[in-house]
């Protein structure tokens, strides 16, 4: 960018996933016509906590391109009366480049009542409760417009015939009257449940447009439930985290979207690996044993059927794996055989602890994720 220096990114802070900025970043840089600009507005509104990047972003000139003025000439737009230096699309395509270099906004350091312990509310509840945190982050999806999609929005223009949204969610969760939402009316199976489903119906409004009329309020449109969920699953994670709450919800699998336990980094990895690197047939297989073993309210039963799963796989592979390890690969299926596991024999051991189960379940995962290596290797070769 000729004339122009590299931006201070000190002073922005970012509300989404780094990985997700980039993505929704370079839709708006593709898009073309004069409400570009608005769309990227609003794109910086939702991403960064504060005004600064949408301040700094109205300062720099417009220098509208060809793609945005229909009636531009050639001649016209890059004659000698040509502006040089940096323009908003050189402005935003920097600022995504760069996504890797941006901090993401958190919560400010603590004030004196917490520092010195007054960390309670004068009614007696803890100061953080989490369902209360859960209700206002989905305020603020709401407001955002990621609700219009299924609940509609409100026009004074018009007669509204708006969805019942508890209806909405009833027909899903089987539970009437949860919105608008009242957190301290739930049980853990309510506020777990809306967790899901909440995620099941959001759905990010790329463009939006102000009605002043009667103070209307902003409309929204152009909806897409993926980016959407990606940033509901990474905000609500969060939440749970913070909370020390031992669930998340899935990211990636058959489970997608609901709460299952949550493993260390490690572990995460390898549930990406062999959903990502195994073939089709093969990773609804591998999808299916992880969801019955993460579950949230997995059985003993449910893990057992999870390790046959890999079991089979893994007895597809046996010469695969008998090439490379030799006889010790008999060791992979003694256990499985040996143990009430997949035959359920009589004389098969049984008194053992679940967590033997664990430690099967992620072996034999770590050993699919292997032959398929195995299986890349050799097929490169």
């Amino acid at each position: 960018m000729a004339g122009s220096s590299r931006l201070d990114l000190g002073d922005y802070e970012l509300r989404w996933p780094a990985v997700l900025f980039v993505s929704e970043g370079e839709r708006v840089l593709r898009a073309t016509g004069p409400s570009w600009e608005d769309r990227a507005k609003w794109f910086l509104t939702e991403a960064f906590a504060g005004t600064t990047a949408v301040t700094d972003f109205e300062e720099v000139p417009r220098h509208r391109d060809l793609a945005d003025d229909p009636w531009a000439t050639t001649a016209s737009r890059w004659g000698s009366a040509q502006p040089t230096g940096r323009n908003q699309r050189d402005w935003l395509e920097e600022l995504i480049k760069r996504a890797s270099e941006l901090r993401y906004a958190a919560a400010p350091r603590p004030y004196w009542p917490q520092r010195n312990g007054s960390d309670l509310v004068p009614d007696g509840r803890t100061a953080r409760d989490t369902r209360q945190d859960f209700a206002r982050l989905i305020s603020e999806f709401a407001d955002n417009g990621y609700l219009a999609e299924v609940f509609g929005e409100h026009c004074v223009d018009r007669h509204d015939d708006l969805p019942d949204a508890s209806k909405v969610i009833e027909v899903r969760l089987g539970i009437a009257d949860l919105w608008p939402l009242a957190p301290e009316t739930w049980d853990e199976n309510t506020f777990y449940g809306l967790i899901e489903v909440l995620h099941d119906l959001v759905s990010r409004p790329r463009t939006r447009q102000s009605h002043s009329f009667n103070d209307c309020g902003w409309h929204h449109f152009d909806f897409h439930s993926g980016s959407a969920r990606v940033l509901y699953r990474w905000k609500v994670n969060q939440l749970l985290r913070e909370a020390g709450i031992e669930y998340e919800l899935a990211t990636e699998g058959e489970d997608l979207g609901r709460l299952v336990a949550v493993t260390d980094d490690a572990r995460s990895e390898l549930v990406h690996q062999a959903l990502s690197d195994s073939t089709p047939l093969i990773t609804t297989r591998v999808r299916h044993a992880i969801a019955l073993f993460r579950e949230r309210d997995t059985t003993v039963e449910s893990k057992r059927s999870a390790i046959v799963t890999l079991a089979g796989i893994l007895e597809e592979r046996r010469a695969l794996l008998k090439d490379h390890l030799g006889k010790d690969e008999g060791a992979l299926f003694e256990i499985a055989n040996r143990y009430d596991l997949r035959h359920r024999k009589a004389d098969q051991l049984g008194d053992y602890d679940e967590v033997f189960l664990d430690w099967i379940f992620w072996w034999y995962l770590g050993t699919v994720e292997l032959t398929n290596r195995l299986i890349a290797s050799r097929a490169a070769s």
